[in-house]
């Protein structure tokens, strides 16, 4: 009686245990999933607006360059511009990028 009684704790308990695991596992899997799906929209959104300000950047050359007489000037003030935000976004990139990306990544994982 005692040894059907011990037999059948310990059979439950690793029927637990593999319940336990395989819940920690699909709950693993909806994390990366989670986090996958945010990161491939956000890459998808990013793609978008980098088209769009690429056209912004080459008509706004042209305007600029209209308006100053000779094309490439427009162009050139704009490169710089961006030369100026590329500076900025690189001596704070650890700040401005770093770590909300991280905070961001760690949040979906987490929650």
């Amino acid at each position: 009686m005692i040894t059907e009684n011990i037999e059948a704790i310990l059979k439950d308990a690793g029927r637990y245990v593999e319940v336990k695991s395989e819940i920690f596992s699909l709950k693993a899997s909806n994390k990366v999933a989670e986090t996958g799906s945010a990161l491939g929209t956000i890459l998808l959104l990013s793609v978008v607006l980098l088209l769009g300000l690429l056209l912004l950047s080459v008509g706004a050359g042209f305007w600029l360059g209209t308006i100053l007489g000779e094309i490439y000037y427009g162009f050139f003030i704009v490169a710089g511009f961006y030369f100026l935000v590329g500076l900025v976004l690189y001596l704070s990139r650890g700040s401005l990028i770093k770590t909300p990306l991280y905070n961001s990544i760690i949040n979906k994982l987490t929650r």
